[in-house]
């Protein structure tokens, strides 16, 4: 983030599904326009204020989540950073629009549910680069931690080799409170640092 950024957080429903197009260089990129209109007192009830409109993009592995998970009229909360941009219409006017540039984004609970899947990603060696595998309570750890693999197996909370802060425990164990196997850091003698 830069300094002097705008952030801003908007909840708000889909105005349509999420649209996904690829860069040439093969990158990733969602775009949405979410409606967010307030709740005001007037005249002794609650009715819709003026609505506001703002178009949202979102890029890489995110966006295609996003298309994935959220459709039309789904009540969702943005995260991100106000952009500022300005254009010259074909009739020669000038036009200034506000845009997010998403950093987060998810379904808002007020009113529904939501079941969460995580992603599988290749590879770990990285800070937090460990999967979990598995499902809700399925006993897999988080993993990884400081340049993991997979923690632990979902259901069977088995070690996969994971260097760092995770492996698993079993599913009868959601506390973790069974040592890690190979040692004091999840499978090394080692610490990870």
């Amino acid at each position: 983030m830069a300094q002097g950024d705008v952030q801003i957080t908007v909840v708000g429903n889909l105005v349509a599904d999420p649209e996904l197009k690829y860069t040439q260089n093969g990158a990733a990129v969602a775009n949405f326009r979410v409606a967010s209109t307030p709740r005001v007192f007037r005249d002794g009830q609650w009715v819709d204020g003026e609505g506001m409109f703002l178009s949202c993009s979102l890029w890489r592995e995110a966006a295609e989540n996003a298309v994935e998970s959220l459709s039309k009229g789904m009540r969702v909360i943005v995260q991100g950073r106000l952009r500022q941009r300005s254009y010259e219409t074909r009739e020669g006017e000038r036009r200034t629009v506000f845009e997010v540039e998403v950093d987060e984004v998810g379904p808002s609970l007020k009113f529904a549910r939501a079941q969460v899947t995580r992603t599988q990603r290749s590879g770990g060696g990285n800070y937090g680069g460990g999967n979990r595998q598995g499902g809700n309570n399925a006993g897999g750890g988080f993993g990884g931690g400081f340049g993991g693999n997979a923690g632990g197996q979902g259901g069977q909370g088995q070690n996969q080799g994971g260097r760092g802060f995770g492996g698993g425990a079993p599913a009868e164990d959601p506390w973790n409170s069974a040592p890690p196997a190979g040692g004091g850091f999840g499978g090394g003698d080692e610490p990870p640092f």
